[in-house]
């Protein structure tokens, strides 16, 4: 770590730790309190910044997110310090599934976010939209699909016709909900790296089922509390496109496969 990062931010004790593979990750001691440090190129701090706006976001609607300290740039490094949690928490998804559904069940305004943010490193587009499909069409799919053929995938989308008629609840969604990005502390289960906005809470169940799935009981209590709409098995194959996409355009073909299966399958749908 630079000297005159460490000296800026008033760093004590800095000790390397896994958090991703984008970006340089520490626990930190300043002014006697342990935070997690975060930092990377100066270009990086406004994602620095909506991070911690989703992190608020979330905590505000009552999931349990690391608290955002401070961001911003210093020493020509951009940084985001938050609280540091103790991950070595009994593993319990059914607490998962109970904290996802009762935050899922508070009603936001409209669809969308109050700013842009990112989905891993590529940007997010939230503007507010009263229409379910509309916006799911115009700023998941669209850009995804836009950015593909840039990279050379020439892609047919699918039809919005897959969400005629679904008025959803908008939820305040993670909006990046894998294995990864959720873990366990004494006090129960904890998520983090959001790329948050209010949307239909289906998008992050579909997104648990993506990479490997979650326990069969993560399921069985979010269902006890807020049981899942009719059409969901269809319509989760439409949200995970959206994730298969990014994964394209970030990591490149090997994920090409998948992302022309999803749409087979949403054509015989």
């Amino acid at each position: 770590m630079n000297e005159d990062f460490k000296n800026e931010l008033a760093i004590e004790a800095p000790s390397r730790v896994t958090g991703g593979c984008i970006h340089e990750c520490y626990r930190v001691r300043i002014k006697g309190k342990s935070l997690f440090l975060k930092c990377n190129a100066a270009a990086f701090d406004e994602a620095f910044a909506a991070e911690a706006d989703g992190l608020a976001g979330l905590r505000s609607a009552g999931y349990r997110a690391p608290e955002p300290s401070a961001h911003g740039i210093a020493a020509r490094r951009a940084y985001l310090l938050m609280e540091f949690l103790d991950l070595k928490g009994e593993v319990d998804f059914p607490a998962l599934g109970r904290m996802l559904a009762q935050a899922h069940r508070k009603a936001g305004p409209r669809y969308g976010w109050s700013r842009d943010n990112y989905i891993g490193t590529t940007p997010q587009i939230n503007t507010w939209s009263d229409d379910w499909s509309a916006f799911w069409f115009e700023q998941r799919m669209k850009p995804q699909l836009e950015l593909a053929a840039k990279r050379g995938f020439k892609l047919a989308g699918p039809t919005p016709d897959l969400l005629k008629g679904h008025r959803p609840q908008p939820s305040l969604l993670h909006g990046d909900l894998w294995s990864g990005n959720v873990s366990f502390t004494p006090q129960g289960p904890v998520v983090f790296d959001p790329a948050a906005y209010y949307g239909d809470r289906e998008a992050d169940l579909a997104m648990t089922e993506l990479f490997g799935g979650f326990p069969l009981d993560f399921y069985s209590s979010y269902e006890e509390v807020y049981p899942l709409d009719k059409g969901y098995q269809k319509r989760k194959h439409l949200y995970n496109l959206y994730h298969l996409l990014n994964h394209l355009n970030l990591f490149g073909r090997s994920y090409l496969g998948q992302v022309e299966e999803t749409l087979g399958l949403l054509l015989r749908l």
